[in-house]
């Protein structure tokens, strides 16, 4: 069973359409890489948009968002994976042992970082 919700913190932008499942949140993201610096930039398209400084090469990106999500969610990377989209810029990645609201209040503070 799923189920969508909204993250309303982004809610001036627009929204991020997360799925809660039986084994975490599915968290939809729109990756930038090449960057000057990583950091989570905002929303795009219902998607959580991450900049990267890695190169999209040989998983180089893959690695350096989940590294930044973990950091951000304060999660180990084993606690994160990359569930869809390997090779693309939209990706999802399956977020455990997080609820929503604890994910919420996490994405809040690195979107002000």
């Amino acid at each position: 069973m799923s189920f969508e919700f909204g993250l309303s913190f982004l809610i001036r932008e627009g929204m991020i359409k997360a799925k809660k499942t039986i084994n975490g949140i599915l968290l939809p993201i729109h990756v930038a890489p090449g960057a000057s610096r990583s950091r989570v930039t905002g929303e795009l398209d219902g998607r959580l948009k991450i900049a990267v400084a890695a190169a999209p090469e040989r998983g180089k990106a893959n690695q350096a968002v989940l590294k930044l999500l973990a950091k951000a969610l304060e999660l180990r990377k084993s606690q994160l994976s990359i569930v869809a989209g390997t090779t693309s810029r939209r990706k999802t990645v399956e977020v455990q042992d997080l609820t929503e609201a604890e994910l919420l209040v996490k994405l809040e503070a690195a979107l002000k970082a």
